[in-house]
């Protein structure tokens, strides 16, 4: 039934309100989510470097007990439309603002979630030419949990807690765009080639859709401005040109023997 009464949003990038669309989902309808939203940066921490993160249709200023009341209100309506035993994995990043430090835990602690696991994602940038703390090169994606999840396989497991994977480098219309292998690792390890829902309320240019349409899953994509939501439509419509990003990840995602048979072949029965 819920199933059902997703229909209209499924396979769809719909423009709107994160919050206000979400409240319009039935209740456990989606099997797995996937994003990253606006970091509330303020508009003014940038250099020559870096530049300024300044998104279309959103504002990025908002009060930081605003903002995380705002993030604990989203992430619950997609605890309730998330299905027993599902997953959302949560991209974001630890913030510095006049000397205070804003962690992601802060406010993910008081939602309905389970977080998993901390996942570090080791963006591998430039190294740093200012002096104020060492580069931060990492953001953290948690793996937050409706109920337990199913056990990972060992092809997916030994991808290790820290991914290295590079910033996307095209699609430059979106000041933050996901490389294609973050959603592409979390799709194909969660759902492997099982039928499945995958939500991103923040879609940006579509990265997490285009991934799970490559993957043959469905998908509902949010986002609030109408020129990143004609963007993503058109990713979207030429997804098959990205088909080799997928294929490369996907083939790391393999194993020659679990270590339950290398344990039986005696691979372990000496101290080395």
């Amino acid at each position: 039934m819920n199933e059902l009464a997703l229909t209209p949003y499924l396979d769809k990038v719909i423009c709107g309100d994160a919050l206000q669309v979400l409240s319009e989902l039935p209740d456990e309808c989606i099997d797995l989510g996937i994003t990253s939203p606006p970091y509330n940066k303020k508009h003014k921490h940038g250099g020559w470097l870096v530049p300024k993160v300044v998104y279309k249709g959103a504002t990025d200023v908002l009060p930081e007990e605003a903002y995380q009341a705002w993030q604990i209100q989203v992430l619950n309506e997609l605890y309730r439309i998330t299905k027993e035993g599902g997953s959302f994995f949560y991209n974001h990043k630890v913030r510095y603002e006049n000397g205070k430090m804003f962690h992601p835990i802060e406010w993910l602690l008081k939602t309905k979630w389970t977080v998993w696991q901390e996942i570090i994602w080791h963006r591998r940038i430039a190294g740093n030419i200012r002096g104020w703390r060492f580069w931060q090169v990492e953001e953290r994606i948690y793996w937050l949990v409706k109920g337990k999840p199913t056990e990972l396989k060992p092809q997916h497991a030994k991808l290790t807690s820290v991914w290295e994977i590079r910033p996307e480098r095209a699609h430059k219309d979106h000041p933050a765009v996901f490389p294609l292998e973050l959603p592409t690792r979390i799709i194909y390890a969660i759902l492997e080639d099982r039928p499945g829902t995958v939500i991103d309320p923040f879609c940006g240019t579509g990265t997490t859709l285009v991934a799970a349409k490559l993957l043959d899953k469905n998908y509902v994509g949010i986002e609030i401005s109408p020129e990143y939501v004609a963007y993503a439509e058109q990713r979207l419509a030429q997804a098959h040109t990205e088909k080799a990003t997928v294929h490369k990840e996907i083939a790391l995602h393999s194993v020659e023997l679990t270590f339950r048979e290398r344990k039986a072949r005696g691979y372990w029965a000496e101290k080395r």
